[in-house]
Order: structure tokens, then C-alpha cells, then sequence
């Protein structure tokens, strides 16, 4: 019997409210594996100690929240061709004595998108609300997955710009930006609308994105990166209108599941980790779509 537990943690600040433990520690009990989640409060001026401390520490992995996901990348060994196009870091593995960085935002998104919507974005045009990091991952794992035509709708022209040029760069997608004024009216020709901002997240749980559903075609998947609470207004509406919807709560625990599987080579029981995750946030089974 050993009692030495590998660690994985969470760094950012605050994290008093990041319920990605519970959802981590309820998979390795399930798998019956002795590994320890730790969330894990770090001021930006203490990054660069606190990642020394992980290398010599031996941690298998980490998550990294606001406002680390950028800054992190200079403390890495390497940075996977997605994470470098995004520009941030959501995930770290353990490759021996290297830390890799990783985004896994997009990732889970995009599985989310095939395996509970059911919709594969190869050739879907599709518009994004917002240009801040969760908008970027979503992008460009949708323009590397063949979607024909992204629309990023944004307020700040100089990040979509941005982004824009990015995308363009380093992905085959038509991309192009539209300023954010007023309401917006969604376009008649889109597949797929995102909300990538943060508007409906807990507690301003009554927002609703200024965005206009009228024109919005029989079929068009509504999408929201919001998972606090997974019923937003914006996915209330586009239900209403009988459009179909992607809760923000599938993108969260799929995410989870790739870094799960990067630093254990395991794959988690998802279902466990859904039901850990609505515990933690007090989400009844009967308020989730």
C-alpha cells in the first residue's frame, strides 16, 4: 500500500466559486484512483513560483483560469498548435519533466456539438457572440473542424480584429467581423449561433444577449457557453421559437473529460462527472434541458 496521491490543480483567481474539482474528484472515485484535485487561489505576481512549485512537486496536470491563461504560456515547455492559435492555455499535462500546455475550451464545445446536438460543423456557417478567450477556443476548433463561414459579432472592434486576423492566419475558414450595435439580428443563412460571452452567468441569471432570434431559420442550433445556470434566457428564447439548443453545462464537462483523459490516459465516466457538476452548482435534474 502507497500513500502518495498524484495531484492535479486548478490555479487562478479567485477559484472559491470553480466547481471543477467536484467534477474531477467524483471521476476518480468512480475509476477507483487514488489522485488529488486541488483548487488553488494564485495572484498573477505568484505564477511563475507557483508553476516552479508544480514542476518540483511532480503534479500530473493543471487547469488555468482567469486571469492565467495567457501569461501561463512563457512557464511551458511546449504549447499544442490549438493552444497557440487561440493564444491561452486551459489544461497543462505531464510529459515526463515537460509541461505541455493545451486548450481543451473548444474541444469540449466541439464534442458537445456532435454528441448531444448531433450536428457536425463540416461546412456550417455560423456566427459567434463575443471575441474574448471562450470565443477564440470555440473558433478556431470550429474553423479546423470545416466549418465554411464564421461571423464573430462583437462590441470591441480592435479584439475581433484581431481574432479575426488570427483565424485567417492559421485556419482555412472564411471569417469575417460584424460590430455589435444595439440588438443584433441573427441572419436568415446561419447554421449555428454561439453566445461566447459571459451575459446570463450566475447570479445575472435574467440577462439576455441583445440578439434578435425573428429571422433565425427552422434548424438553427442555438448555442450558449453559459453552463451557470444551463437554462439561460438566450436558450429559453431560442426553445420558445422551436429552435434546438446546446447548454453550456455539456461544453464544461466535456472539457473536463479531455484533460481528465491527458493526464490519466483514462476516459472518466461522463455521466458521473455531469451529475457531480450539477451537485456543485446546485442544478436539480429536473432544471437542466
Amino acid at each position: 500500500m502507497t500513500f502518495d496521491a498524484p495531484l492535479v490543480a486548478c490555479l487562478g483567481q479567485p477559484v472559491a466559486e470553480n466547481p471543477t474539482g467536484a467534477m474531477q474528484e467524483a471521476a476518480f472515485r468512480a475509476l477507483g484512483i487514488d489522485w488529488r484535485y486541488l483548487t488553488i487561489e494564485v495572484p498573477p505576481a505568484s505564477l511563475r513560483d507557483a508553476i516552479l512549485g508544480v514542476r518540483a512537486l511532480g503534479f500530473r496536470g493543471l487547469n488555468l483560469t482567469i486571469p492565467h491563461k495567457v501569461a501561463v504560456i512563457q512557464y511551458l515547455d511546449e504549447v499544442s498548435a490549438e493552444a497557440r492559435i487561440i493564444g491561452a492555455v486551459n489544461t497543462v499535462r505531464r510529459d515526463g519533466s515537460r509541461l505541455i500546455g493545451e486548450n481543451t475550451d473548444g474541444k469540449g464545445f466541439l464534442r458537445a456539438m456532435r454528441v448531444d446536438a448531433g450536428i457536425d460543423p463540416r461546412g456550417k456557417r455560423i456566427a459567434i457572440l463575443g471575441a474574448g478567450g471562450a470565443a477564440r477556443a470555440i473558433a478556431t476548433e470550429l474553423a479546423l473542424a470545416g466549418a465554411a463561414d464564421l461571423l464573430i459579432v462583437n462590441r470591441s472592434a480592435e479584439r475581433a480584429t484581431a481574432m479575426v486576423r488570427d483565424l485567417a492566419s492559421n485556419t482555412p475558414v472564411s471569417v469575417r467581423y460584424e460590430p455589435w450595435i444595439g440588438q443584433w439580428r441573427v441572419p436568415a443563412g446561419i447554421d449555428l449561433l454561439v453566445n461566447a460571452t459571459s451575459i446570463g452567468l450566475f447570479p445575472d441569471v435574467d440577462a439576455m444577449p441583445p440578439v434578435d432570434l425573428t429571422a433565425a431559420a427552422p434548424g438553427t442550433l442555438v448555442a450558449d457557453a453559459v453552463f451557470n445556470p444551463p437554462e439561460t434566457c438566450l436558450l429559453a428564447t431560442a426553445r420558445q421559437r422551436g429552435l434546438p439548443v446546446l447548454d453550456g453545462l455539456s461544453m464544461l464537462v466535456y472539457q473536463g473529460v479531455i484533460g481528465f483523459q491527458l493526464w490519466t490516459g483514462q476516459d472518466p465516466p461522463e455521466e458521473v462527472m455531469k451529475q457531480a457538476l450539477k451537485q456543485a452548482l446546485g442544478i436539480s435534474a429536473c432544471s437542466a434541458p
